[in-house]
Protein backbone atom coordinates (compact mmCIF):
# COMPACT_ATOMS: atom_id res chain seq x y z
CA UNK A 1 0.00 0.00 0.00
CA UNK A 2 1.09 3.34 -0.71
CA UNK A 3 0.16 6.88 0.85
CA UNK A 4 0.30 10.14 0.08
CA UNK A 5 0.34 13.31 2.25
CA UNK A 6 -0.51 16.81 1.58
CA UNK A 7 -0.54 19.48 4.41
CA UNK A 8 -1.87 22.98 3.60
CA UNK A 9 -2.38 26.17 5.41
CA UNK A 10 -6.53 26.98 5.49
CA UNK A 11 -7.58 30.29 4.62
CA UNK A 12 -9.31 31.82 7.85
CA UNK A 13 -13.06 30.83 8.52
CA UNK A 14 -13.08 28.11 5.53
CA UNK A 15 -12.53 25.12 8.17
CA UNK A 16 -16.36 24.56 7.80
CA UNK A 17 -16.91 24.93 4.20
CA UNK A 18 -14.23 22.73 2.75
CA UNK A 19 -15.13 19.44 3.95
CA UNK A 20 -18.47 19.68 2.11
CA UNK A 21 -16.45 20.53 -0.97
CA UNK A 22 -13.92 17.64 -0.24
CA UNK A 23 -17.39 16.03 0.44
CA UNK A 24 -19.23 16.92 -2.92
CA UNK A 25 -16.29 17.80 -5.18
CA UNK A 26 -13.37 15.69 -4.30
CA UNK A 27 -14.08 12.82 -3.04
CA UNK A 28 -16.29 11.53 -5.95
CA UNK A 29 -13.61 12.69 -8.48
CA UNK A 30 -10.55 10.05 -5.51
CA UNK A 31 -13.60 7.12 -5.98
CA UNK A 32 -13.04 7.63 -9.71
CA UNK A 33 -9.78 6.82 -9.71
CA UNK A 34 -8.47 3.57 -10.11
CA UNK A 35 -6.37 1.93 -7.08
CA UNK A 36 -8.25 4.65 -4.49
CA UNK A 37 -8.62 2.70 -1.09
CA UNK A 38 -9.47 5.75 1.63
CA UNK A 39 -8.73 8.86 2.24
CA UNK A 40 -8.06 10.57 5.93
CA UNK A 41 -8.73 14.46 7.06
CA UNK A 42 -6.84 16.29 10.29
CA UNK A 43 -7.13 19.62 11.29
CA UNK A 44 -5.32 21.29 14.11
CA UNK A 45 -6.77 22.54 16.95
CA UNK A 46 -6.86 26.30 15.52
CA UNK A 47 -8.56 24.98 12.22
CA UNK A 48 -5.53 26.07 10.30
CA UNK A 49 -3.13 23.58 8.93
CA UNK A 50 -4.76 20.39 7.38
CA UNK A 51 -3.42 17.64 6.22
CA UNK A 52 -4.75 14.78 3.85
CA UNK A 53 -3.64 11.54 4.08
CA UNK A 54 -5.18 9.41 0.58
CA UNK A 55 -4.07 5.62 0.39
CA UNK A 56 -3.61 3.58 -3.14
CA UNK A 57 -3.04 0.47 -3.50
CA UNK A 58 0.69 0.68 -5.50
CA UNK A 59 2.52 3.39 -6.51
CA UNK A 60 1.86 3.73 -9.42
CA UNK A 61 -2.02 4.22 -8.94
CA UNK A 62 -0.55 7.13 -6.37
CA UNK A 63 1.53 8.62 -9.25
CA UNK A 64 -1.09 8.17 -12.25
CA UNK A 65 -3.44 9.97 -9.80
CA UNK A 66 -0.70 12.93 -9.19
CA UNK A 67 -0.29 13.61 -12.50
CA UNK A 68 -3.82 13.15 -14.05
CA UNK A 69 -6.57 14.18 -11.43
CA UNK A 70 -4.40 16.03 -8.59
CA UNK A 71 -3.84 19.15 -10.28
CA UNK A 72 -7.33 19.53 -10.85
CA UNK A 73 -7.91 18.78 -7.10
CA UNK A 74 -5.44 21.55 -6.60
CA UNK A 75 -7.63 23.95 -9.14
CA UNK A 76 -11.05 22.95 -6.51
CA UNK A 77 -8.80 23.32 -3.08
CA UNK A 78 -7.15 26.74 -4.54
CA UNK A 79 -9.64 29.32 -2.65
CA UNK A 80 -9.40 27.65 0.78
CA UNK A 81 -5.52 27.60 0.63
CA UNK A 82 -3.06 29.88 1.52
CA UNK A 83 0.73 29.18 0.47
CA UNK A 84 2.00 25.96 -1.70
CA UNK A 85 -0.01 22.77 -0.12
CA UNK A 86 3.66 20.08 0.44
CA UNK A 87 2.64 16.24 -0.53
CA UNK A 88 4.87 13.67 0.61
CA UNK A 89 4.85 10.13 -0.89
CA UNK A 90 4.81 7.26 1.73
CA UNK A 91 5.07 3.38 2.35
CA UNK A 92 2.44 1.96 4.22
CA UNK A 93 4.20 -0.24 6.80
CA UNK A 94 1.78 -1.34 8.77
CA UNK A 95 -1.83 -0.37 9.74
CA UNK A 96 -4.95 -1.20 11.75
CA UNK A 97 -7.04 1.19 9.54
CA UNK A 98 -9.68 -1.17 7.77
CA UNK A 99 -8.15 -3.79 9.00
CA UNK A 100 -5.57 -3.76 6.26
CA UNK A 101 -3.35 -6.15 6.19
CA UNK A 102 0.35 -5.54 5.16
CA UNK A 103 3.06 -7.90 3.01
CA UNK A 104 6.44 -8.15 4.87
CA UNK A 105 9.34 -8.10 2.44
CA UNK A 106 11.83 -8.22 5.20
Amino acid sequence: MFAREVVLQLKPNVVKEFPVTFQKEILPLLRKQKGFLDELLLVTPEKRELEAISLWETKEYAETYNRELYPQIEKIMARFIEGTPVVKNLEAEYSTFHKVAFATTH
